[in-house]
Formats: structure tokens, sequence, C-alpha cells
């Protein structure tokens, strides 16, 4: 029965101690009872909202819009956010990427170095400081870390490098829609590679490639890069990571064989050559209605070809000296002559991926998070708070989960007690722990999984058998 439980937990304790995720004892913000918690569930659907991940994260009180497309993050939205981009920062790092932070608001002057400024569009939000100085909100970063780069780096022997950050963004949709799915105002982690050569920029390419494969991965979604337009980035050289979901923006094609491509390991050396892996990724068939190919696809086998909505997760770009050249970021090569550095960006939408999440894993009843990325490890509800039986259960189970490390969002309301089973559906926390007067009575309490709707009864010393190997990050 257990090993059953086990594989339905699809994890172990010791990846959550390689990584770090077991503490001693439990932080103060990895639990939380709900009467001291801010977390305004509406009852009813937003007239609003168009799709499944704006209505459930309304809904569900992750986020509350302030002016069209600007949202801002609850504390149940924030900590499903702050799990994404502890991931991100994660395979960032083990790509070999560094991370710093850029300002929001730039000069106007940088972009007129690039060229871009007067062709990016209305998107771009324009401002002037009270010198009468042009500046903009930042849609996105190439130029400023051009500067920054140019300033401190003069050798090839400096090389590579990848530097990336984690920062809002904005861009002046002309009309945001879909929550924060396309919002004009938005979380992004962009990273950008400089490198001497481009077959040297082709290798920080394959390594970002590898490391957001495997950091959708770790969301619990399946990415399917596709090549893709540069757009206004610029470049030769970009693809697309899409997730496929009925909700999807646009249609996309591809290889049903993607599908079961396996994900690259924990261990992959990003310093070996792993063009290996990104061939075997980009032969099959993939591409968005933008760059179909009907004949090339109709030339798969009928039971190879999927036609299906898809969700843009991710774009990375290889732009060679697009910005390097008009901006002077130049290093002296082994014959000290100077060349202009050869560039690439990388951009992951934190926001838009909890969204993405959402899209992929629903049902009826509200969200189904991804045990990575669940804003609690597991709900703890209390069927009848003052019953001294459950009291005493539901604090001996606190005192346990607290020992291990594992965070929860305790029930102790008032409400019906239908009230609370849908609440946690429509929250989905991955595991419900729910302890009522009759079981407690007897040692015994009710575990339901939030993904399948199955339930196990067990006692406690079972239970923390199960749930202290209730891994962290099962995609490790």
């Amino acid at each position: 029965m257990h090993s059953a439980l086990y594989r339905r937990l699809h994890c172990d304790l010791a990846n959550r101690v390689h990584m770090g995720f077991v503490n001693a004892g439990n932080t103060s913000d990895s639990y939380m009872r709900l009467s001291q918690y801010f977390l305004p569930i509406l009852r009813e659907t937003p007239k609003e909202a168009e799709i499944v991940s704006h209505r459930l994260m309304l809904r569900a009180g992750m986020i509350r819009q302030q002016s069209a497309g600007i949202y801002s993050w609850l504390p149940f939205g924030k900590r499903a956010l702050d799990k994404v981009n502890r991931i991100i920062r994660e395979e960032q790092d083990r790509a070999g990427a560094i991370e710093l932070l850029m300002p929001t608001i730039q000069s106007a002057d940088l972009w007129r170095e690039s060229g871009r400024y007067d062709d990016y569009g209305k998107e771009m939000l324009r401002i002037t400081d009270r010198h009468e100085r042009d500046m903009l909100f930042g849609p996105t970063n190439e130029e400023m870390i051009t500067e920054i780069f140019r300033a401190s780096v003069r050798s090839y022997r400096d090389l590579p490098l990848n530097l990336y950050h984690i920062q809002l963004k904005f861009r002046d949709e002309v009309r945001p829609r879909f929550g924060v799915m396309r919002s004009r105002e938005f979380l992004m982690k962009d990273a950008y590679s400089f490198d001497l050569d481009k077959e040297a920029s082709r290798q920080a390419y394959h390594r970002m490639f590898v490391s957001y494969l495997r950091t959708f991965h770790r969301f619990g979604l399946k990415p399917i890069p596709m090549r893709a337009e540069s757009g206004p980035i610029g470049g030769d050289m970009s693809h697309e990571f899409i997730i496929l979901a009925e909700t999807g923006e646009s249609e996309v094609f591809c290889d049903r064989s993607l599908l079961d491509l396996p994900i690259p390991a924990v261990d992959v050396d990003y310093q070996s050559d792993l063009s290996p892996i990104v061939d075997a990724w980009t032969t099959p068939y993939a591409a968005t209605e933008d760059m179909h190919d009907p004949a090339a696809f109709e030339a798969l086998d009928a039971e190879r070809r999927i036609s299906a909505r898809g969700i843009e997760v991710g774009h990375i770009f290889y732009f060679g000296t697009k910005y390097s050249e008009p901006m002077g970021a130049v290093v002296a090569g082994p014959d000290g002559v100077d060349v202009p550095v050869h560039m690439g960006s990388y951009g992951i939408g934190p926001t838009r991926v909890v969204a993405a999440i959402i899209e992929a894993s629903h049902d009826e009843n509200g969200i189904i998070w991804p045990r990575a990325v669940a804003p609690f490890d597991v709900a703890l509800v209390n069927l009848k708070p003052g019953d001294a039986a459950s009291d005493g259960m539901c604090s001996d189970i606190e005192a346990r989960l607290n020992n291990a490390g594992i965070s929860y969002l305790y029930d102790d309301t008032d409400n019906r007690a239908g009230a609370k089973f849908a609440t946690m559906d429509l929250i989905g926390l991955p595991l419900q722990i729910i302890v009522g007067p009759r079981g407690a009575a007897t040692g015994e309490i009710e575990l339901k999984y939030r993904a399948s709707g199955d339930r196990e009864t067990l006692g406690i010393d079972g239970l923390m058998t199960l749930l202290e190997a209730f891994g962290s990050d099962p995609a490790i």
C-alpha cells in the first residue's frame, strides 16, 4: 500500500536534503493558519476573466487587478511566484549564469545608440524626468547590459560571460488580456551571453536551451522548443518554448515524438558539447503558426502529427553583434585586435509561467498545483475546531510538519466542512490532511490527493512516514 503512495508522491527525501530544502525546523513563513492569513477567496467567477488561469487566480485570491494589465500579487500568489523564481535561479546558476539586478527605468540615449529607440513602437512607455531627459520604462535590457559589459570587460580571457536578472518590465500592450498571461507590467528573467565569436556564442545558446528544458520540466510542464521569429530583439537563431494547453494563445504543430524525449539530468555537464541534446530536440518537426510549413508537417505519419493550442513560456535568441557593434562592446582577441562580442538573450516570464501552469493543471474544482511550485506543500483541515480530540491531533501534526520542514496551510476556521473542502480544492495544494472528531477519537486522519481525488485513511505515524519522503522537487 505504502509503495503505491510513495509513487504517487514521486519524490524522495534524499533529493530534498541534497538541494537544501530541509531545515532543522520550519521557518515562520512555511506555515500559516488560515484564520490569520490573507486569502480573499471569491465565490463567483469575475466577469472580466476570459480564460481559466485568470478566473482561478482571481477566485483563489492570488492576484488583484489595479488597472488594465497591471496586477498586485497577493500572498498566496506570491508564494507560487517565489517558487517559480527559485527554480529559475537554481537552473540558471547551474548553467553558469551570474545574477545581477538592473534598474527598470532606462536612459533613452542607450536605445538611440543601438538604433532601437524609434523602431520599438508604442509598446515602449516613454517618459521625461524633471530635467527634461528622455527616459523609458524598460521592456527589455539588451542596451543596458551591453553598456555594463563594455564598461567592465576588455579581454577575451574574461569570456564567456552570462549575466541574468529577474526584474519587472513594462510593455504597453494595446489590448492587455488574459490576466497575467498578457499583462502590461510583468516579471521577466532575462539573461544575456557574451562570447568571442559565433561558435562560442552558439555553445552559450545551447547551455541556455538545455537549462530551459530542465527549468520547465521542474515546473511540472512539458516544454516543446519551436523555431521562432526574433521580432524586435533581432538575430538569426531563435526558439520559443511552448507548452500544449487547450486554452493556448496560438495554434502549434509538432511531432508527437517530442513528448517522449528525456529531459537532461541534473548532472548534465554544461561545459561539454550539448549539441546532441539540442539536435535531438530540434530535429523533429515543431512550429508555431508563424513558422508553420504545411508540406513538411503533412509529410509526417498521421499518428505522429499533433495540431494543438500552445502557450509560450520562454524565448531564446542569438543575435550576434547587433548591439555590440553600434554600442562599441569590444574585447581584445588572442591576436590583440579588438572585435565586437557575440551576444544572445534568454527570457522566461515567471508571472506568465504561473498562469501557464494553472492552464495546464486544473479541473472543474480549481487549481492542481505541481508539487514543486505549490504555495504550500500540504493543507491541514480541521473539520471541527474547538473539539479537543481534533485540536489535539492537529497540534501534533503541526509539530511534526514543522520538524520535518514541510510547509502547510492550516484551516482552523469555523466554516462548514463543505466550504472548507471547496476552498482547498480551489487553491489546489497537492495534499489535504483532513482531521475530524470521529477519526481523531480513533487516532486516524484522512489524506486526499488533489490531483487524483484519491483518499487514504491512516494513523499519524503512517502519515509522517509518507510526508517525510515528500521531497521538495521530484524533477530535480
